[in-house]
């Protein structure tokens, strides 16, 4: 017997995990057609990011013109050549006299003139001295005008050099130029006669500053510090600026100031052709007199210094002594300065004199066989003889500072011993 079945199988209603497939393919789809609508066109309103903006163009550099000032040359004739009428010069110079009068523009000087590339005036520059320029203001209608540190690059080096005939040929030979002596000269003029003083195979060291603009080599700086070892005795320099007042000065190590009341010379290098002396022949007269001075052989011309502030009691003719300076100093001294060729702009009777200042020029007026200086002082109205009296030091500096002076030094010695010709990077504090 045959038994026939029939199997109904139950039609299964839709799974879970089907369910849960369509509705994410559901959400995706609404999450796809938001982002599309999103980025089809942005809003009218909102800015683009910086990626997609059109970067303004940058405006052209101002156009240089550079032009030096020859002499007899005013500020008329430069800015009429290019295009200013008299009354815009004339309304120019009333409004930047309160900075800087340009009515004292000098032969030498660099006028810098900029304009834009429709040839309208934008700015200038007039070059002050060797550490400021005066920067005059055009282009937005109004002028202004201020004075401006120069833009120098500014590295330190250290130099070593010995002496076989003098301080200049020294500094040659290590291929420096002549204001760098200059400056070590003026520096330790308190203590030594860098002519009559020296020696073979005296020797310095110098820790100074060079200057640079636009990559070319303008001139020197400070000197930070230097040493200088004459006839076996060394004296160092190590410059400080006072926390007080801002003044700087030079200390040795100690504290104890290089400035003296009296510098040893009043020219630099000059070779000593007399004596002081009680009794010498004069060189015109044929007889025996007294000559209370010491004489310094130099071309005619070489700029004379005075020894010590003071205040100026005489210039002028007198007799013998030709063309003369007398200045007072304080302590009851007094110095002269005979044989002169001219004085200086500014020096006359009751002028005022620092230390160091330019007075006159070395002449042969008088009673003179070649162009010299006779260099004299007296001491509470008696004749002293300049190179053997010993001059007291300034005040030394406060106790207060030195531990922060001598913080300095202390870099400076250290890099005092770095080799010739290196770059040095020293922090400054104190300068």
């Amino acid at each position: 017997m045959h038994v026939r079945m029939k199997i109904h199988r139950r039609t299964a209603g839709p799974s879970r995990l089907s369910y849960l497939i369509y509705m994410g393919t559901c959400l995706a789809l609404f999450f796809l057609l938001g982002f599309i609508r999103r980025h089809e066109s942005p809003p009218p309103n909102r800015p683009l990011p910086p990626t997609a903006r059109t970067a303004a163009p940058e405006p052209p550099p101002p156009l240089e013109s550079i032009e030096i000032v020859q002499a007899g040359q005013t500020l008329s004739d430069l800015l009429s050549a290019r295009g200013f009428s008299a009354a815009e010069i004339h309304d120019l110079r009333a409004e930047i006299k309160p900075v800087y009068d340009l009515a004292r523009i000098r032969a030498g000087k660099e006028f810098r003139f900029y304009s834009d590339p429709g040839g309208r005036p934008h700015h200038m520059e007039y070059d002050i001295d060797g550490e400021t320029y005066l920067h005059i203001e055009l282009a937005s209608g109004a002028v202004r005008a201020d004075i401006r540190d120069i833009p120098f690059n500014t590295s330190i080096h250290r130099v070593q050099g010995v002496i076989r005939d003098n301080l200049i040929h020294a500094v040659h030979e290590i291929r420096e130029g002549d204001q760098l002596a200059i400056q070590l000269e003026e520096l330790f003029a308190w203590d030594i006669d860098f002519y009559a003083d020296m020696r073979p195979d005296d020797s310095f060291e110098i820790l100074f500053e060079k200057k640079h603009l636009r990559g070319e080599f303008t001139g020197y700086g400070n000197i930070l510090a230097a040493q200088f070892t004459n006839q076996g005795k060394t004296f160092q320099a190590f410059r400080y600026t006072h926390p007080e007042n801002g003044e700087i000065d030079y200390f040795d190590y100690e504290g104890n100031s290089l400035r003296k009341e009296f510098l040893k010379s009043p020219i630099g290098s000059a070779r000593i052709t007399s004596h002081f002396s009680h009794s010498r022949l004069h060189p015109i007269r044929k007889v025996y007199r007294p000559h209370y001075g010491v004489d310094y052989a130099a071309p005619v011309g070489t700029r004379v210094h005075a020894t010590a502030a003071g205040t100026v009691a005489f210039t002028g003719w007198n007799g013998g002594a030709g063309r003369m300076i007398r200045i007072r100093h304080k302590n009851n001294y007094e110095t002269m300065y005979l044989h002169l060729r001219r004085f200086a702009p500014g020096i006359r009777q009751g002028s005022k004199v620092q230390s160091g200042q330019y007075i006159a020029q070395v002449g042969s007026s008088g009673e003179s066989t070649g162009p010299h200086l006779d260099y004299r002082i007296k001491y509470r109205g008696k004749y002293i003889n300049p190179l053997a009296h010993r001059f007291k030091p300034v005040k030394p500096l406060a106790k207060e500072f030195i531990p922060d002076f001598q913080s300095n030094a202390r870099r400076y010695r250290t890099a005092l011993l770095i080799p010739s010709g290196v770059t040095c990077r020293l922090p400054r504090p104190g300068l």
